[in-house]
């Protein structure tokens, strides 16, 4: 009884209020938050906003072929030493050639052909039969870079004049793909000239600047390999 007596008393000095939650509103606007106003400026010398770190995605290959991939070592760069050129104009020529036994050229050497805007857009990157078929190359004049190296022609002669940007920028996206899928060294993008006693790929290709293109770095993947000095290539040359 005597704490039914007491209870106007508690409610009258405020004890219920303390303790009884919020009456909820059904249906009703959501109550916004309230902040003090020194919360909602950012701290002195601090950035406005952080962008979270990304991881690197493994870049997309669109000359991937569709059989099973030759053993790659090499990327071997040419100029065609014309100012016009396609890849069916080079088919033509090449299967015109024969090799040392006087065997007939299958028909273009080359894996790849980059256009210069005369007999090819400029720019555009077209793959030859022997890159879809994973064959061995006829361009290097030598057999270890015939089997395991990829050849590589731009349309020009760049003895007298450099690539167009965009070939430039086309040749570099290439070299970058082809070293991080095949896992070959920038030490192993060489020209023409490197392989064999000749001008190609010109004076004025910059073959270092080449060589050291990258595609998007691959999330964990392999480090380039070290060719072996020792492997043996007996196949037929071209």
């Amino acid at each position: 009884m005597c704490c039914v007596a007491m209870l106007p008393a508690l409610e009258i000095a405020g004890c219920t209020q303390q303790t009884s939650l919020p009456p909820v509103t059904i249906n009703g606007p959501a109550q916004q938050p309230q902040y003090p106003a020194q919360v909602s400026k950012p701290a002195p010398n601090t950035p406005l906003f952080i962008t979270p770190p990304t991881m690197a995605l493994e870049p997309q290959n669109p000359w991937k072929p569709e059989v099973e991939t030759r053993d790659w070592e090499y990327i071997v760069i040419h100029h065609t030493a014309s100012s016009t050129g396609s890849v069916e104009s080079i088919h033509e020529l090449h299967s015109k050639k024969k090799d040392k036994s006087g065997n007939a050229w299958l028909g273009i050497g080359y894996h790849f052909v980059i256009g210069n805007g005369n007999g090819m857009p400029d720019g555009a990157i077209e793959s030859t039969f022997r890159w879809r078929e994973q064959m061995h190359g006829a361009h290097a004049g030598n057999n270890e870079y015939n089997q395991k190296g990829i050849g590589v022609c731009l349309v020009g002669n760049f003895e007298n004049e450099p690539p167009t940007e965009a070939q430039l920028a086309a040749v570099k996206k290439l070299v970058g793909v082809l070293k991080t899928e095949y896992h070959i060294s920038s030490e192993n993008v060489q020209g023409h000239r490197d392989v064999k006693a000749t001008a190609c790929p010109g004076k004025y290709f910059p073959m270092s600047e080449v060589a050291a293109a990258i595609d998007l770095p691959v999330y964990g993947s392999i480090p380039p390999k070290t060719p072996n000095p020792h492997t043996k290539v007996q196949l037929a040359q071209e």
